[in-house]
């Protein structure tokens, strides 16, 4: 291969770019270089074909096979492009199908069907010729304040682990190579700013933050990383030989290939001042383990051409990348591939994307207060309400359903009047097919963001009248302020946007029982809106984690009663902005004592979610001795005391007493969802390896110490219902080298219970 041939592999080309912002200082980056002249020597990826305008999907699919016949054809090597996308709620094209958010695939607390929606995904971006997928994010979250909140899936990193792998699992189980963003540290940026400053200690990096990327890369055989756009202790990610190559690399064993996060090279000259012109940053990056560049070859191509021809820069780097590109490219089928006949037909949306997406958004709904409002009735249970006021900014949108991701909010918002190409009811428009006989008076109040207030005092009259208020607030998703949650859409406050809260208080002052629909990207501050004086609080709050497509109708079902609410939070629901960054696995510390007047206790704890069947989990028992290499078994009775089925999510915390440095006053070992009939109970078996409660000691080595760990279940992280301990006993066991380990829980035995 010449230098051209090889530099073309590692570069990816934006056939769609304009001016639409869907990237970071996407237009600043720009490139006029013409496609004929960019593709002359081949080239590595196709940037984003689907997702960068509302483009047909089969007239585009008939492109692309045409131009990947000519990249065989007419380049002198014949390496077709591999395509990339994002499909974090779902394949970013027009038309396709939009799932729940990640943060709403963390609240459903459900490996198995995030790993069934990854398949979905995944098979309708290989039926398009797409052969990788930018997803999922890993990233811990710590602070709500960030934008990209709707993007994470918890806040503990077990759970992003466990449900990040899934996803993974599915989407590549369709021949579709999945990337994990962004490694690592972006979560943790100084006062939840979008491209901030980290500042992160080795040990909370350790247990932490890398924890999911090591699961995703070692039990989920992952083939893609992209790297953080952040700087920890001042080292920017994408040009840390120690994290790209020394962690994921030489200690996991990763073999697959990273790429670069948008223009994140050109910006270790342009925002990080590392390196003098284009050419060092690519070097720079080329050393520390990024193979390709995205999205473009701002950096890889002429700049870095001119000082591998003058030596500077060593051949062998880019030699190093152009084989772990070619690998990936075999892997894949594309260097054997043929592309006679383009796609005739293919739904996007299709029976199966809408029964997963049905079903997620009602397993991660949470019913976060009920004062026995809930459900209101028309499921054979109650009356129905006659006269509903459906009041709120979010109550008859679509938009306010999806994710910042989502091609409606990423793309479609700079082509207005185009549809969103798939069927997406509005809350207003389930509720009124679910409650046909009601009168349903639909007043918007305000809108998301601004000060107007002209609108409550029509609420307030549409309240007085009806039997019950839905009051639908929350976020509208964007990019870089386009919205109040997305990528760039950072915030100093965590309370609701807007006027949004005057609105609920207004309409809760009526008397009129209220509902309040939180539909959002990231948690607020609600605590007025749970912890308030009776009569001054709404009668419920569900919170709604972005729901995608099928949201609204899942909505009406739990609303109804229709479906028992089993979403958990996954994420702390904060006191105030300024208790932030905050973690439910904080030490002894990081909580509230007596030397401080501030208090970063959340309003609900991470793992809290109501039902309308009550559980009651009792009789834990473990073996009182475990060896520091053994494995902790656990097993606990969970039953349905309630009149209703139900799932109950059986949560396992953990606690260790005394160890070399600090510890988690909670730690999640195992969770699992439990669905059980009234009067029926289930006993649950968890099998822990030790290494669940591996942490890195004082020489920085990851260890299991012997001494004492509580353990307990409840329904949150806060609630011991049922407690027991155990000792581990034995020496210091060295934990590394090995699959992180995974806590396995199963239902041995089901008593009792009948039919609902």
């Amino acid at each position: 291969m010449t230098l051209e041939e090889k530099l073309a592999q590692l570069v990816g080309f934006w056939v769609d770019q304009g001016d639409e912002v869907v990237a970071p200082m996407a237009g600043e980056m720009a490139t006029s270089t013409r496609y004929e002249d960019a593709t002359a020597h081949g080239i590595g990826h196709l940037t984003r074909v689907y997702g960068t305008r509302p483009v047909e999907p089969l007239e585009r699919a008939r492109w692309l096979w045409a131009e990947q016949r000519r990249l065989q054809s007419q380049t002198r090597l014949g390496i077709p492009a591999l395509v990339h996308e994002e499909c974090l709620t779902g394949l970013a094209a027009w038309k396709a199908a939009t799932f729940p958010t990640p943060l709403a695939w963390g609240a459903a607390f459900d490996p198995e069907l995030v790993e069934r929606l990854g398949r979905a995904i995944g098979r309708s971006m290989r039926e398009l010729g797409i052969h990788q997928g930018l997803a999922p994010v890993l990233d811990v979250i710590r602070d709500p304040r960030w934008g990209r909140v709707d993007e994470c899936i918890s806040e503990d990193p077990y759970v992003v682990g466990t449900i990040g792998t899934a996803y993974v699992r599915g989407l590549q189980g369709e021949g579709v190579h999945a990337t994990l963003k962004h490694f690592v540290g972006y979560s943790a940026s100084q006062a939840g700013r979008n491209h901030a400053p980290v500042s992160l200690g080795r040990r909370e990096l350790e247990d932490e933050f890398l924890p999911p990327f090591e699961m995703a890369v070692r039990s989920g055989a992952v083939r893609s990383v992209m790297n953080s756009y952040t700087e920890v202790d001042g080292v920017p990610v994408a040009a840390s030989t120690e994290y790209l190559t020394g962690i994921l690399r030489d200690r996991w064993g990763f073999d697959g290939v990273v790429v670069s996060d948008y223009f994140s090279v050109a910006f270790l000259q342009t925002m990080h001042a590392i390196a003098r012109d284009r050419g060092e940053a690519a070097q720079l990056a080329l050393e520390a383990g990024i193979d390709v560049e995205l999205p473009s070859g701002d950096a890889y191509l002429e700049p870095l051409a001119e000082r591998v021809r003058d030596g500077r820069t060593p051949e062998s780097l880019v030699d190093r990348a152009v084989l772990r590109v070619l690998t990936q490219k075999e892997d894949l089928g594309l260097l054997d591939a043929r592309f006679d006949e383009a796609p005739e037909a293919v739904d996007l949306d299709d029976a199966a994307h809408r029964a997963i997406a049905r079903e997620l958004a009602e397993r991660s709904i949470v019913l976060v207060s009920n004062d026995g409002t809930l459900p209101l009735g028309g499921d054979g249970r109650g009356s129905a309400p006659a006269r509903i006021a459906l009041i709120g900014p979010n109550a008859d949108s679509a938009e306010a359903l999806m994710g910042c991701y989502s091609f409606a909010n990423h793309v479609l918002a700079h082509h207005p009047g185009l549809p969103i190409g798939f069927a997406i009811p509005t809350v207003r428009e389930a509720i009124a097919a679910r409650y046909p006989d009601a009168a349903i008076a639909g007043v918007q109040g305000c809108a998301v963001d601004g000060t107007d207030r002209a609108g409550i005092p029509a609420a307030v009259e549409a309240a007085r009248e009806a039997d019950v208020a839905l009051v639908v607030v929350g976020d509208r998703a964007g990019l870089f302020g386009r919205g109040t949650v997305g990528e760039g859409n950072d915030v100093e406050s965590l309370e609701l946007p807007g006027v949004q809260r005057e609105l609920v208080e207004a309409v809760v002052a009526t008397g009129t029982p209220v509902v309040m629909i939180v539909l959002s990207g990231r948690p607020y501050a609600i605590g007025w809106a749970l912890d308030g004086e009776p009569g001054a609080v709404p009668a419920a709050v569900v919170q709604s984690f972005f729901p995608g497509e099928e949201g609204a109708n899942a909505l009406a079902a739990i609303l109804a009663g229709d479906r028992d609410p089993s979403g958990h939070l996954p994420v702390s629901l904060p006191r105030s902005a300024g208790a932030q960054p905050y973690s439910y696995r904080h030490p002894i510390l990081g909580g509230p004592n007596e030397v401080t007047s501030a208090d970063s206790t959340p309003v609900r704890p991470f793992g809290h979610g109501l039902s309308y069947t009550e559980f009651v989990r009792s009789g834990l028992r473990v073996d009182p001795i475990v060896p520091t290499d053994g494995t902790i078994e656990v097993t606990v009775r969970v039953r349905n005391a309630g009149s209703r089925a139900g799932a109950d999510l059986v949560q396992l915390y953990a606690r260790d007493v005394v160890a070399s440095v600090t510890r988690p006053v909670a730690q999640l070992l195992g969770y699992c969802r439990v669905e059980l009939q009234p009067g029926e109970e289930a006993l649950v078996r968890f099998e822990a390896p030790a290494a669940r409660l591996a942490f890195t000691d004082r020489r920085f080595e990851r260890v299991v110490e012997p001494g004492r760990i509580e353990l307990w279940v409840g329904g949150s992280c806060e609630h011991e219902e049922t407690t027991g301990s155990f000792e581990f006993v034995g020496p210091v066991h060295p934990v590394g080298g090995e699959a992180p380990a995974v806590t396995r829980a199963a239902i041995v035995r089901r008593t009792g219970g009948s039919p609902d």
